[in-house]
Formats: structure tokens, sequence, C-alpha cells
């Protein structure tokens, strides 16, 4: 099994290693630090070699930073966890503090004094946050000061050697577009910049271009790596060479220089040595690299990494691989969703027995080559947790007469699942019904969404909270994220949120659909489709070109948990079409008693 469900509750822990790490900074002459939920490719999945804030405060979730003044400390997550930071972090020890309502750079200027030194690890930290960071303290006179020797790392014990996942080439049938394609066609966007070479320090990127993929990280097939990219000749990859067999060097050799990760800051300074002008996103490398190339006289052109949007951009290959991918996967859900609704309300089953059934579903497929991240398997209150990760210690039995949430994903070589289910278990309440509908009110809102070329995320996160704010509603999380090609589940820059990023949508991008709505104590509740973003038919007397969705999920909706008297005729229909899909393009790759449960659960209302 891929998902492991033995996690170690490290709460108690957190106090006796902050008073550790403290003493280590005393006798560094520093007045406090700032530890990261980070690596040094500012990456969301983290190897365990790098999970600092974990070890130091007990919180595993994906987003968040911690940081020591002296006798004082916090740790700070966004909405997603305020519930789950404090089930494992020790207010005693550390105080919870929002991420964006109550951030870092406020309470250091509320605890640093005048003359502190605050240390910082400058790989990890990108440049656009260490300048946030350094104005806040030059506000009350102190200093924000690198520290290449990490000081959590002298006082963790037993911290895991680094990760030595080996690397795969990944084949162009699946790819649709060779490394060397892919390294002239980037390096144009270089020169169009007005840089002569590249930094990139995503590995996702990395592995995108070079057509490579590993294992460095659960459940997502990266090689970690950095490289530099020059607008014209040969790239240089920067990888530990021990996770390259004869035949991936070669291949890799034949379009540009392989060597040690150690080599990195040498060559940027190099780089700055000859004054090259040297393409860096400030929000992505760490400031130890920005530093590599300017302190040797080199000039940086700050922008975003060059292969973010072609990734995001699916070619016909991909796009093909991920409908593919998403008819195989749906097949496999379906077939696990027959099973549930058979077998769970008969009692005897757990958050971990559900994901585990879910998890061998999608095995015998004999195509599945990971989860593309832990299930969130949450029954009853868990639901209302929205990155809840069930562990033999959090499990809770699946009760009769309550919703059951269930986000899962799965890693298949030729794309990346992610779907959401909120499942009836018995009997549920007309209030449950009611948020269920509005929650899919906003999801039909997207999935069925018009809009002209040029538009971004932000400018439709709006449809899918419409109905919820009418009801005096909400969700604290965005509604939709970009998706990889048997890469990230999380892949930028596209995303659709309040805040989202102003990358216009385009042809070809991948993302989700999850509205939501979250009652803390007591349930949760969200839908999640991947969508495609592809043209849309015209739009009688309009003059402007229209870009619309396609759902690639494929899986019945929860017809029990809607109240029909919520839906329009338009929502009405988009449902039974929807489902009309899924039976047809699923019913034929199912058994008998599945197809009959099938036609059940997408009968048209």
């Amino acid at each position: 099994m891929f998902q492991d469900f033995d996690i170690v509750n490290e709460k108690s822990c957190g106090p006796e290693r902050l008073a550790l790490l403290q003493e280590e900074l005393a006798k560094r002459g520093l007045s406090g630090f700032i530890v990261p939920r980070a690596d040094a490719h500012q990456g969301e999945y983290v190897p365990a070699h790098d999970c600092r804030l974990q070890w130091l405060t007990g919180f595993s979730g994906s987003a968040g930073v911690a940081a020591v003044v002296g006798n004082k400390a916090a740790i700070f997550v966004d909405g997603r966890y305020t519930i789950q930071v404090r089930e494992q972090v020790e207010e005693a020890a550390f105080t919870y503090r929002h991420l964006t309502e109550a951030p870092l750079k406020a309470w250091l200027g509320e605890v640093a004094q005048a003359g502190d030194k605050i240390g910082f690890d400058p790989m990890l930290h990108p440049l656009k946050e260490v300048r946030v960071l350094r104005e806040a303290l030059a506000s009350v006179g102190a200093q924000l000061v690198a520290v290449v020797d990490n000081p959590v790392d002298s006082v963790w014990a037993d911290r895991p050697a680094a990760p030595l996942g080996q690397v795969q080439l990944h084949p162009l049938e699946y790819a649709g577009e060779g490394a060397q394609s892919k390294i002239e066609r980037v390096g144009k966007v270089i020169a169009e910049q007005g840089a002569d070479t590249a930094l990139l320090t995503q590995p996702d990127s990395i592995a995108w271009l070079f057509n490579i993929r590993g294992s460095d990280v659960e459940h997502t097939p990266l090689p970690l790596s950095f490289a530099l990219l020059p607008a014209s000749g040969r790239p240089t990859l920067f990888i530990d060479g021990r996770k390259l067999s004869n035949v991936v060097r070669s291949e890799l050799e034949q379009v540009g220089d392989v060597h040690e990760p150690a080599a990195l800051t040498g060559a940027l300074q190099a780089a700055g040595a000859a004054g090259e002008k040297v393409l860096i996103d400030p929000s992505l490398a760490g400031v130890a690299l920005y530093d590599a190339v300017v302190d040797n006289g080199g000039t940086v052109v700050e922008g975003a990494e060059p292969t973010l949007l072609p990734k995001a951009i699916k070619n016909s290959a991909e796009i093909d691989g991920a409908r593919a991918a998403h008819v195989r996967d749906g097949a496999a859900y379906v077939r696990f969703l027959a099973w549930f609704y058979r077998e769970v309300p008969k009692g005897g089953h757990t958050e971990i027995s559900v994901a585990e059934k879910l998890e061998a579903f999608r095995l015998e497929t004999g195509k599945l080559k990971d989860l593309s991240f832990d299930s969130i398997s949450a029954a009853g209150p868990h639901g209302a947790i929205c990155h809840y990760r069930v562990s033999r210690e959090s499990n809770l039995p699946v009760e009769s007469n309550s919703v059951y949430l269930i986000d899962s994903g799965a890693q298949y070589e030729d794309g990346t699942t992610d779907i959401t289910r909120t499942l009836a278990v018995g009997a549920v309440s007309d209030e449950q019904k009611r948020h269920f509908t509005l929650v899919l009110k906003g999801h039909i809102a997207i999935a069925t969404a018009r809009f002209p070329v040029g538009t971004c995320g932000a400018q439709l996160d709006t449809l899918a909270r419409l109905e919820l704010w009418k009801a005096g509603l909400d969700f604290d999380h965005g509604t939709g994220h970009g998706v990889g090609s048997y890469l990230g589940v999380h892949e930028g820059p596209q995303r659709i949120a309040k805040n989202g990023s102003p990358v216009v949508l385009e042809p070809g991008m991948i993302l989700s659909n999850e509205p939501g709505y979250y009652r803390d104590g007591a349930y949760g509740i969200r839908i999640e489709n991947l969508e495609l973003v592809r043209p849309a038919s015209e739009i009688d007397g309009g003059d402007k070109p229209m870009l619309g969705f396609e759902a690639l999920t494929l899986a019945p909706i929860d017809l029990e948990l809607v109240d029909v008297s919520l839906l329009s005729g338009d929502e009405l229909s988009w449902l039974n079409t929807y489902h009309l899909r899924v039976y047809e393009s699923l019913a034929s790759l199912v058994d008998e008693q599945t197809r009959s449960w099938l036609a059940q659960a997408t009968r048209a209302l």
C-alpha cells in the first residue's frame, strides 16, 4: 500500500525540542530563528530529511512556519489547518497564529527588539519573503541574519538521510514533446525576458523539461534537483549522480551537462563574475542563490520560472493521457463506490479501512504508480478538517446516518487524478442536504462557466461561492488548483481563488473545481472534479472568443444528498447530463453488479 497510517504524534516533544533549539541559538549569539515548512526547492511536498517544522513543532500540514525570538515562539498556518494545528502542536510552547490574518512579519515586529539578530537559512527562504522580513525587523532595529549551518539540524539527533530516489525517463508517448525541443522553446522565453540564462529550482519544472521522473518525495514523482538553462546552448542539470543509472545519465547528457548539486553555487558565482543576466524567480529561489549571482557582479532578472506556463499548458499527448487516466480511475472509483454503499452501512468500517479499499481498487488497474497524495478519509467531524490525514490514533468508524468525505487521487504514467466525493451513510439531515446542494450549485457554476479569452482564475472564484454567500456561508480554501501530467497534483501558476494569481487561463490547462462547506465539529462537504480548459462554442450575438471547461473526472455525485428543490432547471440538466456521461463512459468497464449500481447512482432526477 502507498499510504502509511502509522503517524507518530510528536506534540508532546515540542517543548523539549524548542528548548534544545533555544540553547543552540544562545550558543551562536542569535536572538531567534525562523523555521519554514520548506526545503531548498520551496515545494509543497518535502522529504523527511527536510521536515524541520514537523520535527520541531509536531505540525505535519503542507503550509506553515514557526519562529522563535527569545523565550517566545509561534506557529503560523492558514485557514486549512486551524483545527489541525491545535491537535498537533503544544500551545504551551507555540502560540497559534493565522498565516495571512496575523502574519510572521507582524509578529516579528511585535516581539523583536532593537539589536536582536534573527537567524534564517538562506536556502529555505526565497528573496521575496526575505525582503518582507528584513523590512519588518529593520523597523524595530533588529536584523535578519543568514545562517548557512541550520541550527535545527544541529539539534535533530535522528534526522533522516537525504532521499536518493532513482530517476526514470518519461516516455515520449506520454510527454508529447522531446527534451531538446522543450529546451529550445523555453530558451526563447528566457531571451525574451532579457536574460542570458535561467535558474530552475522547481523539481517538477526540471522533470517536465528533461522528461524525467523520480521518487524523492511521497506521492509525487520528483527528482530533487536544480538546473541552469541558457537562452541558447546546453543546460546544466545539478543532481545527485547516485540517482542516475547509466542509461538515464547517457540520455540526459545528450541534451545537457550533468553535475552534482554542490556545484550549483559555484556555477552561479561564475555566471555573476562573467557579467551574465540570470533569470531568477524571487518567490521560489532561495535568497542564497540570488546572492551568489549579485555578490559576484552579475545581474538578476526577476521573473517567474520560464517553464511554469509551458508546463501548465498540456499538449495533445498529455491531454489524451489525462482523459485515459480519468476513465481508468473512474472505473476503479465506481467499483469502490458500489462497494462502499453496499458494505459500509452494515458497520465495522473505519476511515482507514475505507481508504485502504479505495487504494486496492486502484491497484487492481495494474497501472497505479502511486497515490497523488495521502487520501483524506474523513468521517463525521473529521470532514470539517480540510486537509485531515487519518492515522491509527485518529481513526474513526464510519457510522450510519452520517456524512463521509473522501478526497483522493492517483498517479498513473499517463496522468494525475484528484477527486473528492461526499457520501451519505444512511439518513442525513435536511441541513446537510441543503449545505451539500449549495456546494453543488457552486461546483456547477464553475463547470458550466464560459468566459472570455484573457480571464484569470480569480475572476471565476466568486461563481463557486455566490450561493454559499447568499446563505451567510463560505469556505476557507481556494476553489481550484492546477494539476500536472504525472507530476504534482498541485501545480501552478494557474488557480481559481479569491487571491489567485493573475495568470490567464489557457486551453490545455487542467484545474480542480472543488468548492466546499465545513461545519466545525460536525461534518465537511466538498465536491471536486478536474476540469480541462478548452475553447467554447460561440455565443449567439457575442463578439468575444470564449473558453470553458471539460470535466475530466468521471464519478457519480451522491443523489441522496441533493435537494432538487434548490436546483434551477439548467443546474438539474447539467447534473443529469454529467451522470449520463459517467454511465456511458464507465458501464462497459465494470462488472454486472457494479453496472447495476451505477445505473441507479446516475439516474436522471
